[in-house]
């Protein structure tokens, strides 16, 4: 235990030596080139478009950000977990579904790692997947309209941690499970957690035309954590890397006992062996409660279905499926590059980078060159899948990604700077500071077959002394640099919405041409759609009312209602009748215990108003639509619960 505590020490000391070498870095060199070009190559111009979306994960918010590279402009919040008042996203009756779990309505996650599908190991643009790390779920956001259309929750997991990462056909989206725990759930002492929690590897298959989701199979591992992952591509194409921590299986004071062991694990998941014998009739079904919600663009709603069995896997049963390289202790990034020849797993209390080749693994396995075995899966031999290390590269390595130049980039926690390195002769090319305690980093395709270089994008997890103060929470930030030339230069640090967990990039020219721009009327299939303004009205059924209602600028039809009463519970069923471009209307009723809507041209949505007293109560558009916008508004007379005063609606009628 002293010894662990005393090499944790020594890493901090060490990082304080490369901080000031990287301070001095900054004063000498970054700052000259920031005076001259750096903003030249940022700017874009009013009215020009950003060359690259950046897709950056909120982490604690459970949104996802979408920015422009290189200007850093943020573009828009997408709601996917979390409820978001300007989207009316988990507010209005056709997204709460979206929301669903199996522990009921969780409004809220922990958003990290967003993937964009994949065609033949390139970027498609299709669809950006991400991770919900505390109530398991996978969720899938259409990228022709930006929003979520669809969340799975991952039934016998527990911090879906390495996820959401996609194969190079977007044929699986996978959901690493980060703690280990009884499968099937129960209570149990926490003291028998050896050997008795598992870990689940759950292999979630994409339909390649619509996208739509299910999980085809979860593969039950040893009691580790499962950390992050990515997959082969190229010659490894078929195969999935997830590192592992706590091969311990310690369940106390992770920090000492989650380090004893030498070396930890990165799983090889042999996904489409696995694929063959479960088409082919293998694996169990066992009992499990979950909730896949599926928002249709048709009916403009969501539903949720709770299922209630998965087909699991025990590796053993596959042999040949599953191996695992040993890697330094505690490794957390699993990267490989585009050629799928190495896969890259960095111990976090190391200060170098473990490189392992593809090839050499396979032949390992084919010689049987194992090491022993954990529960049953076979271990190989350290060397003998060792492509070579990349020695004092820095304090830290997390996460390596790469510009398709033969390069790698590599995050250093502790000592706060990017490293870029040639992966054939693991020799450092370059290294510039962080601003502060780096975790993630992005290229564009970077972890694809094809990246597109030109940018990596650092996520910060400190920011202190970069920005006006804001009390005691401050902003986090990402940074820009220009990877271009041989060196990198910093040109950009912009603050970020929540945790800048992770990112994906993608040029814009691949998404721009297919981004819908409105709804059509004509095809709005919501079964309380009022597409004509003679169809306006209100009905009572009990102590509820419907209000089918219309938007246009600058009016609502109807903008009168009487005839409600205290205690009843008000449906509004709004119709956007705009068929042109950026032309979006709200809606917010005083005292609605809820948000307002924000409804696109062509689509209808529902929000629920509760009167709770008599009066004249006002409703306005909310969302400044043309000169006449103030205008746009109405009014619901409520009367006392026991009135006779019949329904009426009106437009411009005394």
């Amino acid at each position: 235990m002293k010894k662990s505590v005393l090499f944790i020490l020594s890493l901090f000391m060490a990082a304080g030596f490369f901080s000031c070498n990287n301070s001095e870095n900054s004063k000498n060199g970054d700052r000259g080139a920031l005076a001259s070009s750096a903003a030249e190559k940022t700017y874009v111009a009013p009215g020009e478009h950003d060359e690259f979306y950046a897709f950056i994960s909120g982490g604690f918010s459970g949104q996802l950000s979408v920015y422009g590279l290189p200007s850093g402009r943020l573009l828009k919040v997408i709601p996917v977990f979390s409820q978001d008042a300007e989207k009316a996203w988990g507010y209005n009756e056709e997204t709460k579904p979206m929301l669903n779990t199996s522990h009921g309505f969780v409004p809220w996650d922990d958003a990290h790692h967003p993937d964009i599908s994949q065609t033949n190991g390139k970027l498609d643009g299709r669809w950006v997947f991400i991770n919900g790390n505390n109530t398991p779920r996978i969720a899938k956001i259409d990228l022709t309209t930006f929003e979520t259309t669809e969340i799975i929750e991952v039934p016998n997991s527990a911090g879906n941690h390495s996820s959401s990462f996609v194969t190079e056909n977007t044929e699986y989206v996978v959901a690493g499970t980060r703690f280990s725990v009884p499968v099937p759930q129960r209570d149990m002492p926490i003291k028998d957690y050896k050997g008795n929690f598992k870990g689940s590897l759950t292999f979630i298959s994409v339909d390649p035309e619509e996208g739509h989701m299910d999980i085809k199979f979860q593969l039950m591992m040893p009691g580790f954590d499962y950390d992050l992952s990515h997959p082969g591509r190229g010659k490894s194409h078929g195969w999935f890397f997830f590192s592992t921590y706590n091969t311990e299986e310690a369940n106390s004071l992770l920090e000492v006992n989650a380090s004893q062991n030498d070396k930890d694990f990165i799983a090889a998941v042999n996904w489409k062996k696995i694929e063959e014998y479960v088409n082919n009739g293998g694996g169990k079904t066992m009992p499990a409660n979950y909730a896949h919600n599926v928002y249709d663009e048709d009916t403009h709603t969501a539903t949720s279905t709770m299922k209630k069995e998965v087909l699991v896997v025990d590796p053993l049963e596959v042999p040949g499926a599953v191996f695992l390289l040993p890697t330094p202790k505690s490794p957390h990034g699993c990267d490989v590059d585009p050629t799928g020849e190495y896969i890259i797993g960095n111990g976090k209390l190391s200060a170098d980078l473990t490189i392992h080749s593809f090839t050499k693994m396979m032949d390992a396995i084919e010689n049987e060159k194992f090491d022993g075995e954990a529960y049953g899966i076979p271990i190989l031999k350290f060397e003998d899948v060792l492509a070579g290390t990349v020695k004092q590269a820095g304090l830290g390595p997390l996460h390596t990604e790469f510009d398709g130049e033969g390069n790698g980039y590599t995050s250093f926690f502790i000592s706060s700077e990017v490293v870029k390195w040639k992966v054939e002769t693991q020799e450092v090319i370059d290294r510039k500071p962080a601003y502060y305690s780096v975790g993630h980093v992005m290229i564009p395709g970077g972890n694809s077959a094809e990246p597109f270089g030109k940018y990596v994008i650092a996520m910060n997890k400190i920011t202190k002394d970069r920005y006006l103060p804001t009390g005691p929470e401050v902003t986090h930030s990402a940074q820009l640099y220009d990877i271009s030339g041989e060196k990198m230069e910093l040109l950009l640090d912009f603050p970020t919405i929540g945790e800048p967990h992770y990112a994906a990039g993608i040029p814009a020219d691949i998404i721009k041409p297919n981004s819908k721009k409105i709804f059509k009327l004509d095809e709005n299939k919501h079964k309380h759609a009022t597409l004509n303004n003679g169809d306006a009205r209100v009905e009572r059924d009990g102590n509820e009312v419907h209000v089918y209602m219309t938007m246009i600028r600058s009016h609502f039809t109807p903008d009168n209602i009487e005839g409600i009463k205290v205690g009843d519970k008000v449906y509004f069923h709004v119709t956007n009748h705009e068929q042109d471009y950026d032309v979006p209307h709200g809606i917010s009723m005083i005292g609605a215990n809820t948000s307002e809507l924000l409804i696109m041209p062509g689509q209808t949505e529902t929000f629920v108003w509760e009167p709770k007293q008599p009066g004249v109560w006002p409703f306005y558009c909310t969302d400044f639509c043309s000169a006449l916008h103030q205008e746009m508004q109405g009014y619901v007379r409520v009367s006392p619960a026991d009135s006779d005063i019949e329904l009426s609606w009106s437009l411009g009628e005394d």
